[in-house]
């Protein structure tokens, strides 16, 4: 496995109509201008293989508009991204499924969005099931699914075997403790294998059995990158000191 991310000057730029309602770059070039904001500017580093890396900061710091540009789901306004390897992403509770359809039925969905053939998705199925552990719930429809369900199934159905890049947006905190015990296992299973694991979240406890480093994000831009343990004690000074951030769990 070889697995890597390269980033340089990364920028992305939300635009804004005048009820301050966000909207993408097409129906912008048809509605008189209004405002604009960075939601991530400047934004370089690199990941090697082996590495897992814990974004750190306040809500709306840009960790989850950085972990959207490495899936592939927002496009770079400047700069460049490269990530090499196969990416398994779990970017929201729920993510990707579709509420009238069973567990089973949005885990074929799912193998097939993420490249397989109907063939190499189904042949998956069970395997989903028994990871997810959703049991009989499996063959229910996810409407009918809590969090911690939907959760567990997105991120069962996402992770394919081969994943070379684990990207974690906050998701794994709606995950009861024994399925995060699962997700910690896998994402230390990834970088044992070469693979890379980014991840942002709230539980700094959780971070810290994951994560060997850390980029501090706040306001767009990386503040500090550095040991996690290290720069997770500068942040949470700092962010107690501002009352901007929970005490950890």
């Amino acid at each position: 496995m070889t697995a890597q991310i390269r980033a340089e000057a990364l920028g992305i730029r939300f635009q804004f109509d005048r009820n301050r309602r966000v909207v993408t770059p097409n129906l912008a070039r048809l509605r008189r201008r209004g405002t604009e904001a960075w939601g991530l500017r400047d934004v370089t580093f690199d990941a090697e293989p082996g590495e897992a890396i814990g974004l750190l900061g306040p809500s709306g710091a840009g960790k989850s508009t950085l972990l959207r540009v490495l899936a592939g789901v927002l496009v770079a306004d400047a700069g460049h991204v490269e990530v090499t390897g196969e990416i398994a992403s779990l970017l929201s509770v729920g993510a990707g499924l579709m509420a009238p359809l069973t567990g089973r039925e949005n885990a074929s969905l799912l193998g097939v969005l993420a490249g397989l053939t109907r063939a190499e998705a189904t042949a998956r199925l069970e395997d989903v099931r028994r990871r997810s552990g959703l049991e009989d719930a499996f063959e229910r429809p996810v409407s009918s699914y809590s969090q911690g369900m939907r959760a567990r199934l997105g991120f069962a159905a996402a992770d394919l075997p081969w994943t070379d890049v684990l990207l974690l947006d906050e998701v794994h905190e709606a995950l009861d403790h024994e399925y995060r015990e699962v997700v910690e296992m896998r994402a230390q299973e990834i970088v044992a294998a070469g693979g890379v694991v980014v991840a942002a979240g709230h539980d700094h406890p959780l971070l810290d059995r994951i994560c060997t480093r850390a980029l501090w994000v706040d306001g767009g831009h990386i503040v500090a990158d550095g040991p996690f343990a290290e720069l997770q004690e500068r942040y949470l000074a700092h962010a107690h000191s501002e009352g901007t951030e929970p005490a950890p769990r």
